[in-house]
C-alpha cells in the first residue's frame, strides 16, 4: 500500500478524533528512533524528516539520543522487522515516516506497550501507544497556485501527481482553484508518476508537460528532478516540494513548500521528558509551523509576491481557508456553497477533482 494513502471511509469514520490514551511518566533521557522510506539525501520528503531528527539533538542535547535511524526501508514485512529491532534496541519513541508503515506500526506497538509509536500521515491508532501526525500541504498549494496563475505565459500549468490518493488530490484541487481565481484562462495538466521517489520518472513527467506547452510545474513527488528538467527550458518555472530545493533559485524554483517536522518532533519528545505525553492525532499546517512557504524569489513580480505572502499570512491567521465556496465538483454538482469551508472529513476522503480540471482520477 502506498505512503500517505487515506481511504475515504476510514478518514470519515475516524476523522481527527483522539483514540485511547496513554500518558508516560517523565523521563531523564529519551531514545528517539526513525524509520525512513527513502534516502536521507533525496532532497525532499525523507531529507526533511531527518532535519526534524537533527532538531531534536539541537533542542535537547544529551537528554535525547536521536542517532538511530534507518533509511530506504520498504513498506511491508521489512518495516515490521526494523521496528521490532528498534523496540528491542531500547527506543522509547519511534517515528515511522511513511503511510505504508501503518499496519506494521500498529502490529509492533501491540507487542511493546511501553514504547511510543508515531506514524506519519496514517489514521490507525489501534493501541494506546500509537499516535498519528500529518501536515496540511494543501495550504501551501493554494499559495503556489496563485503564483502559477499569475506567472504563466501559456496559460498552461502542470502538476506531477505521485498516487491518486486524497492527500495528493486535495493538493491538485487547491493549486488549480487558486490559479483559476487569478487567471480564468488557465488550464491544468496532471501527469501521474505512480511513485514517490524516482528521479527518472519525475523528469520524464516534467519533460512531457513542457513539450505540451506547460510553463509552470508543481510536483507531489520527492526528488528535485522536475526542477532540473524545468531548468533546461528558458521561461519554465516550478516549485520546491517537501524541502526548499534552494539549489534551483531564483529560477526555475520560484518558491517551495517546506515540510517542517521539527516543531512536532521537539514537542512530542519534550512531552515524554516532562511527563505530559499522551496519544494524539495531529494535522497542522502553516499556523502550526509544519508547512512553510519557502522564499519567493525576485523572479516573481513584487506585486504577485506580496499577494502570495498575504495569502500565506491569512491562512496562518485562520482568516482564509483554501477551500471556501462556492466550489463545484468536476461533474458540475455542488460541493461547497458560498462562504462554506470544507470539513476536514471531506478533505481527508477527497476522491474528486473540482470543476474545470480535465481528465479522470485513476482508479
Amino acid at each position: 500500500m502506498n505512503r500517505r494513502t487515506m481511504m475515504a471511509t476510514a478518514a470519515l469514520g475516524l476523522g481527527l478524533a483522539f483514540g485511547g490514551s496513554v500518558q508516560a511518566a517523565g523521563m531523564d533521557k529519551v531514545k528517539a528512533c526513525f524509520v525512513y522510506v527513502g534516502p536521507v539525501g533525496d532532497g525532499g520528503w525523507t531529507y526533511q524528516h531527518d532535519q526534524g531528527r537533527l532538531a531534536l539533538i539541537e533542542a535537547f542535547g544529551d537528554k535525547v539520543d536521536a542517532t538511530t535511524f534507518q533509511e530506504n526501508v520498504p513498506e511491508g514485512a521489512d518495516s515490521e522487522r526494523v521496528l521490532t529491532q528498534m523496540a528491542l534496541g531500547g527506543c522509547n519513541i519511534i517515528f515511522t515516516t511513511s503511510f505504508g508503515y501503518m499496519d506494521a506500526t500498529n502490529a509492533v506497538a501491540a507487542k511493546f506497550p511501553n514504547v511510543m509509536f508515531e506514524h506519519a500521515t496514517g489514521f490507525k491508532r489501534e493501541h494506546p501507544n500509537v499516535s498519528t501526525y500529518n501536515a496540511r500541504f494543501y495550504e501551501g498549494r493554494a499559495v503556489q497556485g496563485h503564483i502559477a496563475g499569475k506567472m504563466t505565459k501559456s496559460n498552461k500549468i502542470g502538476y506531477i501527481g505521485s498516487f491518486p490518493i486524497p492527500e495528493v488530490i486535495m493538493g491538485i484541487n487547491s493549486y488549480y482553484l487558486h490559479a483559476k481565481k487569478v487567471n480564468p484562462d488557465v488550464e491544468l495538466s496532471v501527469v501521474w508518476a505512480f511513485t514517490w521517489f524516482d528521479p527518472a520518472k519525475e523528469a520524464d513527467a516534467a519533460k512531457a508537460m513542457i513539450e505540451q506547452g506547460v510553463d509552470v510545474i508543481a510536483a507531489h513527488t520527492d526528488s528535485t528532478a522536475p526542477l532540473a528538467e524545468a531548468a533546461k527550458t528558458p521561461g519554465v518555472i516550478g516549485f520546491g516540494q517537501a524541502s526548499d530545493m534552494s539549489a534551483y533559485k531564483p529560477s526555475p524554483r520560484v518558491s517551495s513548500i517546506i515540510d517542517n517536522w521539527a516543531p512536532y518532533y521537539v514537542k512530542r519528545v519534550g512531552q515524554l521528558l516532562d511527563g505530559t505525553y499522551a496519544q494524539a492525532d495531529a494535522w497542522e499546517g502553516i499556523a502550526g509551523g509544519e508547512v512553510e512557504i519557502g522564499e519567493i524569489t525576485d523572479a516573481v513580480p513584487a506585486e504577485v509576491k506580496a499577494e502570495a505572502e498575504a495569502m500565506r499570512d491569512a491562512i496562518g491567521a485562520g482568516t482564509y481557508h483554501p477551500f471556501t465556496g462556492p466550489i463545484n465538483k468536476q461533474d458540475g454538482s455542488a460541493w461547497l456553497a458560498e462562504g462554506q469551508t470544507a470539513p476536514d472529513g471531506d478533505l481527508l476522503g477527497m476522491n474528486f477533482f473540482v470543476e474545470g480540471i480535465k481528465g479522470d482520477i485513476p482508479q
